[in-house]
């Protein structure tokens, strides 16, 4: 070859990496074309090994017959997400990165860059649901430290610091606030309030005593201001069935929908379900499934959703009519204000249904008994996110850069139906998301799945993503 060297790494199609620049090493983004960017290839076959090696901890329920065909139970802060954090803390610095733990627990991941600066961040998050999937969450860390291990591969240099964010309970499965970390960074709740949420299912543990106990509760301040971000890209499975069924390969995200979360707690009074007649009942569990249901009919109206995940009651006993239930709820919408409006609706009429009177249909059959009562606790509030026009318009040129003549259609823009910490790190740094098919839609289920190809495809696009930013990052002098 003449003037150009070219660096092949040797592993079978499709995962053939070839990238042509100057012999020199320690090549910098600002000093990469367009082509060399879309040349830079990631390690796909690395990429699987990794997320599958690391899903040996707080493996779930088996739905296939294949070795990887095992969902996860991977709640935060238990002794598998220990062993999980561990493991990318290890794997993070034997990359060079300077690593930092927070107060809640995130970690971040820091590999320097020429200028230093805010970090340009990949971002997601390594704990799942009960009974959850192998995707949601962990493909994203996989690949942010992917795209690290290729930097390293290939000697680019950034002009920025880059890293990976593995955050704290983003499930909210465990510890009942979702995105509760990303949001005391973003300053949406205070560290007081985070630490002492406590466990559901009846246990006296709290976040912080969990972050105590496996030894990462850290000491840098959880705070945008004390640990600022550059950027935010966040790969995810989209977790619905809207680009598998048109075709899509890649989601552009512009953003997420709105959503809040409530604990309805009704209350009527225990009594012998053989001596006591309808009439007489004030039966707290039939008075939860009327309102569970209005909230779905008066959702269904709105155009928005509603539903309801956990349901806990007392006495439980067979022969002993509940006087106590508490049920949660989550209803969403793509507007402030349809939630807004969908949540005072169903608070005037929760209480009028409780109470024995007819709304919507729920009391027009069976037998009116005493009434309960009913309260309100609110817990989550996530305001409809707009995305940064930068970070999105990165994401879908590097997916374009991979797709080549076939991109076309399979590049789409998506607003997010679900929470994701880059709600949170929206509010003070340029966040985007990268969404990929998962098969079905199917997620929060031990049958999700995402295809290897898929897997590498959003890999690719988030490496190629957060190149292209720290290079408009240098341009602008941002």
């Amino acid at each position: 070859m003449a003037s150009k060297s070219l660096f092949l790494f040797p592993s079978p199609s499709p995962t053939c990496r070839l990238f042509s620049m100057t012999s020199r090493r320690n090549v910098r983004t600002t000093e990469m074309s367009d082509e060399q960017l879309a040349a830079v290839k990631i390690n796909r076959e690395r990429l699987w090994k990794d997320l599958h090696s690391t899903c040996e901890w707080g493996k779930g329920e088996r739905w296939g017959d294949g070795p990887t065909d095992i969902g996860m139970s991977r709640l935060t802060l238990s002794d598998a997400d220990k062993q999980v954090r561990d493991w990318f803390v290890e794997t993070t610095k034997s990359l060079g990165c300077d690593v930092n733990i927070d107060a809640m627990g995130n970690i971040f991941a820091v590999r320097p860059g020429k200028r230093g600066g805010p970090p340009t961040y990949a971002g997601s998050h390594m704990d799942t649901q009960p009974t959850g999937g192998r995707y949601d969450g962990i493909l994203g860390v996989h690949a942010g430290i992917e795209v690290l291990k290729t930097m390293n591969d290939l000697d680019i240099k950034t002009e920025y610091d880059t890293g990976v964010i593995n955050w704290t309970n983003e499930e909210g499965a465990r510890f009942p606030i979702s995105m509760v970390s990303s949001g005391v960074w973003a300053g949406a709740y205070t560290l007081e309030k985070a630490h002492n949420v406590v466990e559901v299912g009846g246990g006296k543990a709290t976040q912080k005593s969990e972050l105590e106990k496996i030894g990462y509760l850290g000491p840098l301040e959880a705070s945008y201001k004390a640990n600022p971000i550059g950027a935010h890209f966040e790969l995810h499975i989209e977790q619905g069935p809207i680009l598998e069924s048109s075709g899509g390969k890649i989601g552009a995200v512009d953003g997420a929908q709105a959503y809040k979360w409530f604990t309805i707690t009704v209350k009527g009074k225990d009594c012998h379900t053989g001596t006591t007649d309808f009439e007489n009942r004030s039966d707290a569990m039939l008075a939860a499934a009327k309102l569970i249901l209005h909230s779905h009919n008066k959702a269904t109206e709105y155009g928005c959703l509603a539903s309801t995940g956990i349901l806990t009651l007392r006495p439980g006993s067979t022969n002993t009519v509940p006087g106590w239930v508490q049920f949660s709820l989550d209803i969403r919408s793509k507007e402030d204000a349809i939630v807004s409006k969908l949540e005072e609706s169903l608070k005037e009429d929760f209480q009028r249904i409780a109470s024995g009177k007819d709304i919507g249909g729920v009391n027009a059959q069976g037998t009116k008994g005493r009434g309960c009562s009913v309260e309100w606790q609110f817990d989550t509030d996530s305001p409809a996110t707009k995305f940064h026009e930068d970070c999105i318009k990165c994401v879908e040129a590097s997916a374009r850069d991979m797709l080549g003549t076939n991109a076309g259609s399979q590049v789409k823009r998506m607003t997010s139906g679900a929470g994701h910490d880059s709600v949170y790190t929206s509010r003070h740094a340029p966040t985007s998301m990268i969404f990929v098919p998962c098969r079905e839609g199917i997620s929060h289920n031990p049958a999700e799945y995402c295809s290897p190809e898929d897997c590498g495809n959003g890999a690719q696009t988030l490496l190629g993503a957060m190149l292209r930013y720290d290079r408009l990052r240098a341009e602008k002098g941002a």
